[in-house]
């Protein structure tokens, strides 16, 4: 009697994505039916909100400054990127009209050009190595490889042989707990991975730099500088390395994704497929 090929065997479960990033996990772990629809099914059409759009457009403009382009090219530039973003893209909120909307990209426009102008008017200095990098790690021990962005790779001033990561956001408020805060010691561990493997080189801080878009009032200064030490963070490590473990286990063996309406950027519309039937039972492969 002929055996039927792999019976009796137990079929190996199979991840439906090729790795973990940053942004991929915070989003599994605020909202399980949103993240299949963006990371699984690869639908991306959930607007932007316009805090999000300014900061890309900063972003680019810093990406600008540090490839070479001096400070007036680079802003333009960053505008144009802002400019360039289609109206579905942004999520408008409570200006519904034509007209609220031409002023609410008037006054995001306003936004930009004045949280640039603080960055730019004393810009950190670095000896810069990379910027805008993407790169894959594998990384021993985890389960799918990692995947981040660096804004800027650059020669550590600790060690002239390391290198720092630097990272830029652009926020309506300071952050209260600064280098202790979960999501910056999460990202910063994504990006040394990646780093380390890309670089061949030890990877000493992790430097963020907070800008204020609005003006203080009382004149303090509109940016604040936190810095994360790696090898301070022993801890931390072998907690992330469970939480991606943890996290990819649980996406292995779910099969049914759950909304969150309360999830304050993606509630209403995780809601809206959950109840129109539209999701998967997560066996699509990424």
């Amino acid at each position: 009697m002929k055996r039927t090929a792999g019976k009796g065997k137990k079929r190996k479960a199979k991840s439906p994505i090729q790795h973990w990033s940053h942004s991929s996990l915070m989003a599994y772990l605020r909202n399980p039916l949103a993240w299949h629809k963006r990371y699984v099914e690869k639908i991306y059409d959930t607007p932007s909100s316009p805090a999000g759009v300014i900061g890309r457009a900063a972003h680019v403009a810093l990406q600008h400054f540090y490839g070479g382009i001096g400070k007036e090219g680079a802003i333009e530039i960053g505008l144009e990127h802002l400019r360039e973003v289609p109206d579905f893209e942004i999520n408008f909120g409570k200006a519904k009209s034509r007209s609220a909307q031409k002023k609410k990209r008037a006054a995001m426009e306003r936004e930009y050009l004045q949280a640039i102008s603080f960055y730019l008017e004393r810009p950190p200095r670095y000896d810069v190595l990379g910027v805008e990098v993407r790169a894959i790690a594998e990384v021993e021990g985890l389960a799918l490889p990692i995947k981040a962005v660096s804004d800027l790779v650059v020669r550590s001033k600790t060690d002239k042989e390391s290198v720092d990561i630097v990272d830029h956001k652009f926020v309506d408020s300071f952050s209260a707990r600064g280098a202790q805060k979960t999501l910056f010691i999460v990202q910063a561990i994504f990006n040394y991975y990646t780093i380390r493997e890309t670089y061949k080189k030890p990877v000493r801080r992790f430097i963020l730099h907070e800008c204020k878009k609005r003006k203080n009032a009382d004149g303090s200064p509109q940016m604040k500088r936190y810095v994360i030490h790696f090898d301070d963070r022993t801890e931390d490590f072998a907690v992330f390395r469970r939480l991606i473990n943890d996290a990819t286990a649980d996406i292995m063996r779910r099969r049914v994704f759950l909304p969150n309406p309360s999830d304050l950027f993606e509630g209403e519309n995780s809601f809206d497929i959950y109840r129109l039937g539209l999701h998967e039972d997560g066996d699509t492969e990424a």
